[in-house]
Parts: structure tokens; sequence; C-alpha cells
């Protein structure tokens, strides 16, 4: 891990002011892979590409964040470096710290947490276990928050498919809209977030379809760009990432943040995607 000195240097105090909100009532919303910790990437390796995360969390300032891949180290450094800011989730291993993280991140002069929890994506979600066909454990933060602002409620639901199983992908996409169905009787707003490992044409994406929107297809402003660059050697048009929602009036606005921070290129191997949505 680099020393305290460099990442003071490289990443200088974040700080975050509250801005009255202007026009319609409003979430901003960012699901962000950040690569999970122990990669040997060689120069992306996560000890030299650290103090980007901070930095691009404190210029995008979303309301929620959606992590994916994230370790408890990488937790804490995100957190210490980045003001203003709470965290739940719990790792996939063990329902405690072990393993990656599904969790989310949320700004408190914005956003009030109301209750949360977390399951995995198996014939047994109440408890650590993998699902299916699945190569790893994969889980589903989910979280009730009120926007302070205007005082309204909404759900977020932040997953992460795994990347072997066929079956496992399908089965634990339906697993999740289940349980939105389940937990969400009143129908209301509700954003999913998360790294599917699929591609817009599989027919998974066709059935979360018809009870959810992609923020990516029906903004009023958005872009096509490709949410895995694999440091650069992926095909740029690959899209895995996305953000989805029901309850919500509109989506002002989509964006995959390929802004170089920390005068790095990449800041993981996944863009982050960026979306706010109008109450």
């Amino acid at each position: 891990m680099i020393s305290l000195l460099a990442v003071l240097a490289a990443a200088p105090a974040f700080t975050l002011t509250a801005k009255k909100q202007e026009g319609p009532a409003s979430v901003t919303v960012i699901s962000y892979n950040i690569r999970f910790g122990k990669a040997k990437d060689g120069t992306n390796s996560w000890q030299f590409r650290a103090p980007t995360s901070p930095m691009m969390i404190e210029d995008q300032k979303p309301d929620v964040l959606g992590f994916q891949e994230a370790l408890e180290e990488q937790i804490k450094y995100v957190k210490e470096y980045t003001k203003g800011y709470a965290y739940i989730g719990v790792g996939r291993e063990d329902g405690k710290s072990k393993g990656e993280q599904m969790g989310i991140l949320y700004n408190k002069k914005t956003t009030a947490l109301v209750k949360w929890g977390t399951y995995w994506l198996s014939e047994t979600p109440d408890k650590p276990s993998i699902g299916w066909d699945a190569k790893h454990r994969r889980t589903a933060t989910w979280a009730l928050f009120k926007d302070k602002r205007s005082g309204k409620k909404f759900f977020y639901v932040n997953t992460h498919l795994d990347h072997v199983g066929i079956e496992a992908r399908s089965k634990g996409l339906k697993l999740v809209q289940d349980k939105i169905a389940a937990m969400n009787p009143k129908g209301w707003p509700l954003i999913l977030t998360g790294d599917f490992n699929i591609e817009p044409d599989n027919p998974a994406i066709a059935e979360l379809e018809k009870t959810m929107k992609s923020a990516r297809d029906v903004a009023a402003k958005t872009d096509r760009h490709g949410s895995f660059n694999g440091w650069g050697k992926c095909n740029p048009e690959k899209i895995i990432d996305y953000i989805y929602f029901s309850g919500f009036n509109r989506c002002a606005s989509f964006e995959t943040i390929t802004k170089e921070y920390g005068e790095r290129k990449f800041i993981s191997d996944h863009y982050p995607i960026k979306a706010t949505l109008e109450f």
C-alpha cells in the first residue's frame, strides 16, 4: 500500500458542500465496479490508483453510490478520504467483512438511511452461499433511503452477477426482481445498479425491462459508451454495467464517466456510470 505521504500528496483534503437543489427533486446515483483490490494489475493495481476513487466521488458528488468488488481495505480508504459519506455493506464470504462487498455509499447531507440489508444470489439467500452454476458467492445490498431535500423515500438495490454461471446470472437477476417486488409493494421509487456481466441483448435484460427502465436508454441526455474498459484492452463498446429504475418521473441524464483523475487514464477496469433521476 502506498505511504500516507504519497496519499496526501496525490489526494488533497476532500470536503463536501451542500447545495440547494434547483428544479425538480432528484437523486444522483453512481454504479462503480472499483476492481478487486488484490488483483495483480501491474501499474493499475490498487496501491497505485487508490487516490483516484475519492477524487472521482468528490468531483461527481453522488447522493448514493453502489460499489462492486470492493474489499474492506478499499472501503476504509475511500471512507477516510471522502468526507461527508457513510457506508453500508458486508463481505460476501461471511456476511461480515470477508470478501468482496456490493456496498452502498451515501451522502449524509442529502440522504438519510431508513433501513438496509444484504442477501445472497442463491437458493438460500439468507445465508452466505453460492447459487446455481456460479463460480463465486454473489450478493445484493438493498436500502430504503429518505431524500432530505424533498422528504421523499426511495429504495436502492446494488448487485454483481456472476461472470461464469449463465444460469446464475439469469436466476440471480430474477431473484433480485422477486425480492424487489416483495419489499416494495407500494411501488415507491426504486433504483437498481450493478455489474451484470451481460450485454444489453441478453434475454435476462429483456425480462428486467418488463418492470424497470434503463437509465442509459431513456435519459433525456445520455451516451452509449462502453462501461468495461479492461485497462484499455477491451472492446470500447462493451456494456455490462447498468442503472435501472422504476417509480421516478424520468431520468434527466445518464453518463459513462471516462474522465481522468490523478492523471490516470483509468481509475478501474470499469468506468463508473452515473444517472440523475427525478421524483
